[in-house]
């Protein structure tokens, strides 16, 4: 199992008056195949920054990052482009769902851009996707006619579309009842099973728990990696006492 992101002594620095703002100070870590991480951190950790350079969404200001083992961190805007759209899935806390559209249109649309596939074979993959994540009938709502949780799953299925091998995950279940939220972190936790990486950021314990591994920031700079754990999966409380401890 290789290292699919691996970054290096990585800084984002924003210039906010005279005073340099290090939204990451020196970030090393690698993510391997197959791994469901959570980030976790307070307001300003550097959290977010992280997901979107991670997601090629954004630059760093210097370092090195490696994803698939090609160097992307000086890519310019229309390269990151084309590698979001071939090898990365997104999900994000507002579903970010075209509202005029069905959901097989939503999930048919990264494909639209890459057009990999014919019309046929595009239908038949998010026809797919959509059963994949329970909404086999549910293909020509609108989001206005599905609910949170059910508007989460055509957003999980559009991620899916070009068959990325990670799935960047921002606050997933930010918007969603108790109940949308553990079936939407049990499909993360079938997609890990099933090979594929998840990178997840999240603020709430109970959430992270469902991931195997935690990384905690603070301050721009990783305060916590329990990698070193082998892959167990923690508790809740457990979660919780690792983020104390590594924020105290």
């Amino acid at each position: 199992m290789g290292h699919l992101i691996e970054i290096r002594d990585m800084y984002k620095v924003y210039e906010l008056g005279d005073e340099p703002v290090h939204a990451l100070d020196g970030v090393s870590l690698t993510i391997d195949e197959g791994e469901f991480v959570a980030i976790m951190g307070s307001s300003g950790s550097g959290k977010s920054t992280m997901l979107n350079i991670l997601g090629c969404l954004d630059t760093p200001t210097r370092g090195s990052y490696l994803l698939d083992g090609t160097e992307v961190a000086k890519r310019t805007k229309k390269e990151l482009a084309h590698i979001r759209n071939q090898k990365l899935g997104f999900v994000f806390q507002n579903f970010n769902l075209l509202p005029r559209t069905s959901a097989l249109e939503n999930v048919e649309l990264p494909d639209l851009y890459m057009g990999r596939l014919s019309p046929r074979l595009r239908r038949k993959r998010a026809l797919g996707l959509l059963k994949r994540v329970g909404l086999g009938g549910r293909h020509s709502h609108t989001p206005a006619q599905l609910s949170g949780g059910q508007q989460q799953r055509v957003a999980i299925a559009r991620a899916l579309m070009n068959n990325p091998p990670v799935v960047f995950a921002d606050e997933p279940t930010g918007n969603l009842d108790t109940k949308s939220s553990i079936e939407i972190m049990n499909l993360f936790t079938e997609l890990s099973n099933e090979g594929i990486t998840i990178v997840m950021v999240t603020h709430e314990d109970d959430i992270a728990a469902y991931a195997k591994r935690h990384i905690v920031m603070r301050d721009g700079k990783v305060m916590k990696d329990d990698a070193e754990d082998g892959g167990v999966k923690k508790t809740t409380d457990e979660v919780a006492r690792l983020v104390k401890e590594a924020l105290s």
